[in-house]
């Protein structure tokens, strides 16, 4: 049975031009909407983890590639989403989580992992191994790249366990996961020329390892069209700046391309991108952005109802979180303190989402739940609060916490959906 995203080249050639939203999450109630969300559309989801979120150690999440799997289907069991309709997919697999070790050590870790997400029924795989280790340059040379990339294909290949063989997605030119760090001004759109290059580095680097047929499942390539968010402002898709790297595709007519850090672009900017062959759209962010949009807004409006103006109990508790645990935010994090403090709690980049599962911020989130249970929330304060639900009756909390991300969703599944 062949994998179903290895027609996304032929049918973009063939003017259907369709997409399809790849979810960077591990947040629970992001998988738990994602799944809800397929369920309304009848359309296979891809959901994805990284290599730092999820590993064979645990990652940042203490989840390891077969831990994630078992949460994703067990939300599917629970909400009626088919599991053989769940494209999983590893996200930048490569050394990057010990590029801190030389390359021989870095990259025996980067082979153990990927041939846990294989082994874990993993089927979208992002090789990305274009990063040096200890002692090497910051950027690789493609021709290295490449070679690592199809050392960790000949992992994932022996390993991959399911109906489905895996598919691979290559490129050198990988923003910054979860938005840029620094100013926006020194974006750079790829250079056309070097994604044929790309290509064929990798293609030759793959049969010199004897995975010819692995690199004929090389459904995509990362590049940079021209979109990036960073704390406080977006870039948005300028399809004139793009349009000689979409030409490309012509010359390439097994694969299309993948976009990442595509979260906060407009409707008609994301629906531009996959009709240009970015068919591809990642986003993660966006997604816990909006989920905490919804819980500051459920924490008024729980005020509100006993009769108090908002005090802001939950993004309390989330400074002091953020404030006893900074390593997830204060390398990423710069200014006076008071820019620290918004961007703690509303840089675009989201990184109050590596605080949620803390034991006081989950804490603080069901007591949360459990001062609205039941209540019915007057139209005009939901307005004020939460203005993109649709629910006034008896408050169920998770169904509108899970209406934020939907918001979301929704968007992508019209920017992807041929029409």
């Amino acid at each position: 049975m062949s994998h179903p995203l290895l027609t996304l080249a032929a049918d973009y050639r063939a003017g259907m031009k369709p997409g399809i939203t790849s979810v960077c999450s591990a947040h629970p109630t992001v998988i738990e909407a994602t799944l809800r969300h397929g369920s309304k559309t009848g359309l296979p989801v891809v959901i994805e983890a990284t290599c730092n979120q999820v590993n064979q150690d645990g990652g940042y999440t203490g989840m390891t590639p077969a831990d994630f799997r078992d949460l994703v289907f067990t939300m599917a069991d629970r909400v009626g989403y088919p599991k053989d309709r769940i494209i999983l997919g590893g996200d930048h697999l490569g050394p990057n989580p010990w590029k801190h070790l030389p390359a021989d050590q870095a990259m025996a870790k980067a082979e153990e992992m990927i041939a846990a997400f294989a082994a874990a029924g993993f089927t979208k795989l992002h090789l990305d191994t274009s990063m040096g280790c200890f002692g090497e340059p910051v950027a690789l040379a493609d021709a290295k790249t490449a070679e690592r990339a199809a050392r960790l294909a000949a992992m994932a290949e022996a390993h991959h366990k399911g109906s489905h063989a895996p598919v691979y997605v290559i490129g050198t030119e990988v923003p910054v996961p979860g938005g840029a760090v620094d100013g926006l001004d020194h974006l750079q759109i790829t250079e056309p020329a070097s994604v044929a290059t790309t290509y064929e580095v990798h293609r030759s680097a793959f049969d010199a390892a004897g995975q010819s047929d692995a690199f004929s499942r090389v459904i995509a390539l990362v590049v940079q069209p021209g979109v990036e968010f960073g704390h406080d402002d977006v870039i948005h898709y300028a399809p004139e700046k793009a349009r000689a790297l979409s030409a490309v595709l012509s010359d390439l007519p097994t694969v299309v391309f993948e976009a990442h850090s595509t979260d906060y672009q407009t409707d008609a900017g994301l629906r531009q991108m996959v009709g240009d062959g970015f068919s591809i759209l990642k986003v993660g962010p966006w997604l816990t952005f909006a989920l905490r949009e919804a819980l500051y807004g459920l924490d008024a409006i729980a005020d509100v109802l006993d009769g108090t103006a908002p005090q802001n109990g939950l993004m309390r508790t989330m400074e002091s979180v953020m404030q006893t645990s900074p390593a997830n935010w204060a390398k990423y994090y710069h200014g006076s303190d008071t820019d620290l403090w918004v961007q703690r709690h509303f840089s675009y980049s989201d990184r109050i989402r590596y605080y949620w599962p803390d034991v006081v911020a989950h804490s603080a989130v069901e007591k949360l739940k459990a001062r609205l249970s039941g209540r019915r929330i007057p139209a005009p304060v939901r307005q004020q609060y939460l203005p993109t639900s649709v629910d006034a009756g008896p408050a169920d909390i998770d169904g509108l916490l899970r209406q934020s991300v939907e918001a979301v969703l929704n968007t992508y599944h019209a920017a992807t959906t041929p029409g």
